[in-house]
């Protein structure tokens, strides 16, 4: 009696030992010198990628690169304006001579400008809007056309805010909250139109994290009691903890993943 193969695939250990490897990954990292931002170049390339961090200040990306070139990393630093089209692809194409290529676009650019809905004004709405999502259309574009052309596959990773699912009481976050709500639906329709191409897009999408950024709000008695509160691990998350789910979205790990966010809070999506 024949039998039918089985569908079941063997248990591949060389795939296991694997399946976290990013080394020889080239990996694009725009607003990568940021506190998260640096937390993903510095460990990308701590596990073997090839990164290229790129920022409004030439100064400051390069700064960093040249601490991971000295911790044995591979990282070149340049100067990026993402509110432009025309940077974003000069800036590219500059990643793509440095490195023959992008496997990984690590998308770190953004901001935040409080203001009341009283009081938003629409200069600061569009200087919001243009980093925050517009740079993400024209980022995954640039990125996209060169992975497509290699016809190698790739990885789109988006990085996001709890505010993509959840508003804020008591503060101005309109901006904000309409520009990372927009990513997240960004993501998907990319996920969408690049996976004929084997190219996944992901985001990541923290609560707040530990940083120099978020040091006025944690000042701030009455705001840190009220951040710790509502989150079920009771405390600020650690730059690493983001990263790490960055490098599972680059890695073998991360193939069959597309169009998702993955919020890293403490839980606090999960409870509101």
């Amino acid at each position: 009696m024949n039998r039918q193969a089985s569908l079941t695939p063997a248990i591949d250990p060389d795939r296991i030992d694997h399946l976290f490897d990013i080394k020889g990954l080239r990996a694009f990292l725009p607003g990568g010198y940021g506190a998260i931002g640096e937390a993903i170049s510095a460990a990308m390339a701590r596990h073997g990628a090839h990164v290229v961090i790129a920022g409004p200040s030439a100064d400051k990306a390069k700064a960093l690169a040249a601490r991971i070139t000295a911790a044995d990393g591979t990282a070149h630093g340049l100067s990026l304006d993402a509110r432009s089209v025309a940077d974003i692809t000069r800036a590219t194409a500059q990643a793509v001579g440095l490195m023959g290529g992008i496997d990984v676009l690590v998308n770190c650019v953004g901001i935040q400008r409080e203001q009341s809905l009283m009081e938003v004004t629409e200069d600061t709405f569009d200087e919001v809007y243009e980093t925050n999502l517009k740079s993400a259309m024209f980022l995954a574009q640039t990125v996209a056309r060169d992975q497509i052309e290699r016809g190698a596959g790739g990885r789109h990773i988006h990085l996001l805010s709890v505010r993509s699912q959840l508003a804020l009481r008591g503060r101005g976050y309109s901006a904000y909250c309409a520009t990372k709500g927009g990513l997240a639906m960004l993501v998907k329709q990319h996920a969408m139109e690049l996976a004929p191409h084997g190219i996944t897009v992901n985001g990541v999408a923290p609560t707040f994290i530990q940083s120099d950024r978020i040091r006025p709000h944690l000042d701030k008695p009455e705001f840190r009691d009220f951040i710790l509160d509502r989150n079920p691990l009771g405390r600020i998350g650690d730059p690493l903890e983001v990263a790490g789910q960055v490098i599972a979205f680059a890695a073998p790990a991360g193939s069959y993943m597309t169009g998702q966010i993955v919020y890293i809070d403490g839980g606090v999506t999960a409870s509101q």
